[in-house]
């Protein structure tokens, strides 16, 4: 099993940055795959931006340029680093993992953390 635990989330004014990690624990080795998602009241949950074994990244396009995913496998941990934050960025985000070596089908998730951007 793969534990996932989100942290950073909060309350920001627009343009305004935020920084979540994501500390994964148990079989870690297992993951090929990590990446955020995100779901607003009443929304379907996106995908955000993952990032894999390898270091290969990719992004929702409403996100490229601003957000930026990156990990530190000595820690175990994924980042994501948000930046120019926009109110319709708000929601809460979870962290996710994926056996597989492309984040197709998740396969663990986190308990979320919540950014709120103001206006």
């Amino acid at each position: 099993q793969v534990q996932l635990m989100e942290s950073g989330g909060g309350l920001v004014q627009a343009g305004g940055s935020l920084r979540l990690s994501c500390a994964a624990s148990g079989s870690a080795f297992s993951i090929g795959a990590m990446g955020w998602s995100r779901q607003a009241p009443g929304k379907q949950r996106e995908l955000v931006a993952a990032i894999t074994r390898g270091g290969n990244t990719n992004y929702a396009d409403s996100m490229k340029g601003r957000f930026i995913i990156s990990r530190d496998s000595a820690k175990n941990t994924v980042y994501l680093q948000m930046n120019s934050l926009k109110p319709e960025d708000t929601a809460v985000y979870y962290c996710a993992a994926a056996r597989a070596p492309l984040l197709v089908r998740i396969d663990y998730w986190g308990q979320g953390t919540q950014v709120t951007v103001s206006s």
